[in-house]
């Protein structure tokens, strides 16, 4: 026996071992196929927004001078609705938008943006900058009559901040 056959495996087991390297192969293969279907959990979509309805009333019985105030606890409603009225010498002006909306302040802000009058699904109406009601910059319009105009903050705490606007028409009811 020379050196080169004492290196040399036997036929049966070459064959063994490209056998065994072919099934690891497919293996691979196989495994490699089960993790490129392994799927990432699906986020849940954001619900679309809610539609904005036509209010019950038009942004134009807005439009006026009101005095202004607020209140926290129910019971200094009607308290408040008094002090209200007092502040017409001061008043609070709500101007017409320029796209069909009127004038007031957001919540913490100097200046006056268009806020839209927004009825919704839910029967309630809200005052806010965003076309969709129930934003969290809107208003909750608690109760209007043409006179009194009453409206919760939908931010708990901005409502937490300022409570309840009262505002009191200063003068006749809107045509």
């Amino acid at each position: 026996m020379d050196g080169l056959e004492a290196r040399r495996p036997a036929a049966g087991s070459t064959r063994r071992w490209a056998a065994r390297l072919a099934l690891m192969g497919a293996a691979g293969i196989l495994l490699a196929g089960c993790a490129s279907t392994v799927r990432e959990p699906e986020v849940p979509a954001a619900p679309p927004p809610i539609p904005a309805l036509p209010p019950p009333f038009a942004p134009e019985e807005l439009v006026g001078r009101w005095g202004y105030t607020s209140y926290h606890r129910e019971e200094d409603r009607a308290r408040t609705e008094r002090a209200a009225a007092s502040q017409c010498s001061k008043p609070y002006v709500i101007g017409r938008g320029t796209a069909g909306g009127i004038m007031m302040h957001p919540a913490d802000q100097p200046q006056q943006v268009e806020m839209l009058v927004k009825g919704s699904p839910n029967g309630k109406t809200y005052i806010g900058p965003a076309p969709s009601p129930e934003d969290m910059g809107d208003r909750e319009v608690v109760s209007f009559d043409g006179r009194v105009l009453i409206l919760r903050w939908m931010d708990p705490e901005v409502q937490g901040r300022y409570g309840n606007s009262v505002y009191v028409r200063c003068g006749p009811r809107a045509a």
